[in-house]
């Protein structure tokens, strides 16, 4: 996959055709609104899906939903303006895509769909179990899009992902001031004028800043061979 190895847990966000997994084929009902999944609360042996509807008229999808073959019920819990929240009680064993995630110990940690096109965000405990889950997929022949793969922060950076005070305050002003717009709108002199410091500190507080966020928040600059480069 190219990814280098790390011990850290790793978080991979990705695109994938509802057709391609058993619950995007469940919630595939035409004309249904955006769906949004708010999380999986394991249940026994089952994993129950709490799924956010944005839509008014739901009729048509809950009728649809609860007529397939996989669902045992669906409960609806909670609705709030334009959303209705539901609780879906199905076989997850029949979803290649969310077993593959499951038996990795991946975590899925949020996803939405709307047309035949689901964006998952899931977290594995390490690079080994990515790779593994990867793997699963096209050996089911699942074609997933990577769109991210990174670190979460670690423990021991502050709340601003590492950074220093000098950092942080140098980096909000340059984006504040249109350093980084194109074109430029202020100079590094500049702001170390208004900063009270050389222009040289200036770029070395950027570049020491953007090599901290980089390092705590992405996992490198290869991608799995599907992804896209920025």
């Amino acid at each position: 996959m190219g990814i280098l190895l790390t011990s850290m847990s790793v978080i991979v966000e990705f695109d994938v055709r509802a057709t391609d997994f058993e619950l995007g084929r469940v919630l595939a009902v035409p004309g249904r609104g955006r769906i949004k999944l708010q999380e999986m609360i394991p249940l026994g042996d089952q994993v129950i899906p709490l799924i956010w509807l944005y839509e008014t008229d739901s009729d048509d999808f809950v009728d649809t939903v609860r007529s397939h073959e996989g669902v045992e019920r669906l409960t609806e819990f909670d609705e709030t303006g334009d959303r209705i929240l539901y609780a879906l009680y199905w076989d997850m064993s029949q979803d290649e895509l969310l077993s593959a995630i499951s038996d990795r110990s991946g975590y899925l940690l949020k996803g939405s769909g709307s047309g035949g096109t689901w964006s998952l965000q899931v977290r594995f405990p390490d690079h080994d179990s990515l790779s593994a889950f990867d793997d699963a997929c096209r050996e089911n022949g699942i074609s997933l899009t990577i769109t991210a793969v990174y670190n979460p922060t670690p423990p021991d950076a502050s709340e601003w992902y590492g950074l220093s005070t000098p950092q942080r305050e140098t980096l909000l002003l340059a984006l504040g001031e249109g350093y980084y717009e194109i074109p430029r709108q202020i100079s590094t002199k500049e702001l170390g004028d208004a900063l009270g410091i050389s222009d040289q500190a200036v770029t070395e507080r950027l570049r020491r800043a953007i090599r901290t966020l980089s390092q705590n928040t992405i996992l490198s600059e290869e991608r799995i061979e599907s992804s896209t480069r920025d």
